[in-house]
Parts: structure tokens; C-alpha cells; sequence
């Protein structure tokens, strides 16, 4: 008797848990792991992969979100400053996926209305990892934020700095992924 109590105790915990858990902010990708490929490398700076960027989705906004950005950073960078490889920014709220290789401006896959700036290579659109050759295993933290302005106000020729300042100033919520590389 006090095994089948416990039991139905436990299944009554579990179906409270369930019920009440609250939902986070989450990022997700279905085309990366925790590992870049040679599909997000970086075609240039010596390296030489496809430089596609990830499919990334996003759910559970808070409220008050007014639109989202999307950034990729490697800390691990030799510049003393990392480097960005990917800011895309005023995504309006009823976007929540960048798909694969959205990062190409010329390929328009990214959302209307959206601006991806320039990178640390100089261009807007991604970049993906290219880190030096022997230099170890960098960490590219991908993020989504939830900001509370609808524009940021910025154009694509914006430097990556002032990109993320504007980013952080105006953060209700970020969620992150980390995938890393090395050649």
C-alpha cells in the first residue's frame, strides 16, 4: 500500500512539474551540433569551407519583445576584442527561425526588413569560423535576443562594436548556443 502511495505521489509531482514548469527563452539549431563543419566554415582568411550559416529557431519570447537580433562571437579570437562573425538585427516578432544560410545577402533569405551589418571581415553577412591554424579549439557563442525596440536604427555598414552596444542596451532576454572549432 505505501509502495502504490509513493507512486501515485511521485506521478502526481511529475504531472505538477509539467504543468507549471515555466517556458524559457530557448535557441535551437537543427543543422549544428556542438561542433562546427566545414559547411560553417569560413571560405577565406585560408580556410576554405562553404561558409553557410546555421539554421537557428527560437522560442518562448518574453513579453514586451519588440524584435530580435541574432549574433555569432569567438572570444577566443588572438585580437584582444574577439570577433564577430555574424550580427543580424530588427527581426520583427513574428519571425522566429533564420534558415540555413541566411547569413548570404545576396540570397535574400533572411527576413524582410532585417539588416545584417558588417562583420570583423569587413562585409555584411556571415562569416564563420576561420580560426588560426594550430591555434586550439575556439568557442562561437551563438545568441538570440529579445529587445524591447523594434528597430535598433542602425544600417548594415554599421561597425560590429556599436552593433553590439545598441544589442545589449536594448536586451530584455538572450538565449545562447556554443559550438566550437579548430584548425
Amino acid at each position: 500500500m505505501k509502495n502504490k502511495k509513493y507512486q501515485l505521489s511521485l506521478l502526481l509531482l511529475m504531472i505538477a512539474n509539467t504543468l507549471f514548469a515555466q517556458k524559457t527563452f530557448t535557441l535551437s539549431s537543427k543543422t549544428i551540433g556542438g561542433q562546427a563543419t566545414v559547411t560553417q566554415e569560413f571560405n577565406g582568411f585560408g580556410c576554405t569551407g562553404k561558409n553557410e550559416s546555421p539554421q537557428l529557431s527560437w522560442e518562448n519570447a518574453p513579453e514586451g519583445t519588440k524584435s530580435f537580433a541574432v549574433t555569432i562571437y569567438d572570444k577566443d579570437a588572438p585580437t584582444g576584442s574577439g570577433w564577430w562573425h555574424w550580427l543580424v538585427f530588427d527581426i520583427p516578432t513574428d519571425i522566429n527561425e533564420l534558415v540555413s544560410n541566411a547569413g548570404n545577402v545576396s540570397l535574400k533569405l533572411a527576413p524582410e526588413n532585417s539588416v545584417q551589418s558588417i562583420t570583423n571581415y569587413g562585409v555584411s553577412g556571415y562569416g564563420g569560423p576561420c580560426p588560426p591554424k594550430g591555434h586550439g579549439l575556439h568557442q562561437y557563442v551563438l545568441t538570440v535576443y529579445a529587445l524591447k525596440t523594434e528597430k535598433l536604427g542602425l544600417k548594415s555598414t554599421t561597425n560590429p562594436a556599436i552593433v553590439g552596444y545598441n544589442i545589449n542596451a536594448n536586451t530584455i532576454a538572450k538565449a545562447s548556443l556554443v559550438m566550437y572549432y579548430e584548425k
